[in-house]
């Protein structure tokens, strides 16, 4: 970790912003750590605060990372970067599938369902399952018709991180691979990809881990994750 630190650089203070889009049923808050340490590098943080469960994924994005890229306006903002969570990465790609962003940087994403998740391919069906994650939450199975899987391959600058560790032993059961208790090691990945790495972490807690925002930072910074 001290190796890592000595890595990262502080820049011009709101010289460059970072947008944190959280996951599936979480808020904001979850992004708290992760916009604390990231601030303190000098960026400007915009930590969106979704309703993830009121609608669809396009519906969602279009409007809340519309919203964030407003509160980016100004000539002191070189560049705009993204660190996602889960299902917020997926919003991300869905958004920059149909527009681009003029000063868009780079994107980490934190274990995010790219290929679907085999959890909604299970479960999808009960009616608990809709209570709980809303619209949104039945577009991200493994299917070729999910929203994850029509989206195609990236074209902008992307990191990604994934766990392995789960603390959901029911959920893990359902996913046929290595995975993080949501979402598997390999369904984490997408073609066109710049890095990916896998951390010992469980999808519910990896954006908290000091570790993690690092390295997350250190892509945002050079382009790679530290080795």
């Amino acid at each position: 970790m001290e190796n890592l630190t000595a890595k990262l650089k502080p820049i011009d203070k709101d010289s460059e912003a970072i947008i944190l889009l959280h996951g599936l049923t979480r808020t904001g808050r979850s992004m708290n750590k992760a916009a604390k340490l990231l601030t303190a590098y000098g960026y400007q943080l915009v930590n969106v605060d979704y309703p993830s469960r009121s609608a669809d994924i396009g519906i969602l994005a279009q409007k809340y990372i519309t919203q964030a890229l407003k509160q980016c306006d100004g000539n002191s903002i070189k560049k705009i970067h993204f660190l996602t969570h889960s299902m917020g990465g997926i919003l991300l790609r869905h958004f920059l599938a149909n527009q681009t962003i003029e000063k868009l940087g780079r994107v980490v994403m934190l274990a995010p369902p790219n290929q679907g998740s085999e959890v909604v391919d299970k479960l999808g069906n009960w009616k608990l399952f809709y209570f709980l994650n809303g619209p949104a939450g039945l577009q991200l199975g493994t299917a070729d018709n999910s929203v994850p899987n029509q989206l195609g391959p990236v074209s902008f600058q992307l990191g990604i991180i994934a766990g392995n560790k789960t603390v959901n032993l029911l959920l893990s059961r359902l996913i046929p691979s290595a995975n993080d208790g949501k979402v598997s090691v390999s369904r984490a990945q997408v073609e066109g990809m710049k890095d990916f790495i896998v951390m010992p972490y469980s999808h519910s807690f990896i954006m908290q881990r000091e570790a993690v925002i690092k390295q997350a930072l250190h892509f945002i910074q050079q382009g790679t994750f530290a080795g």
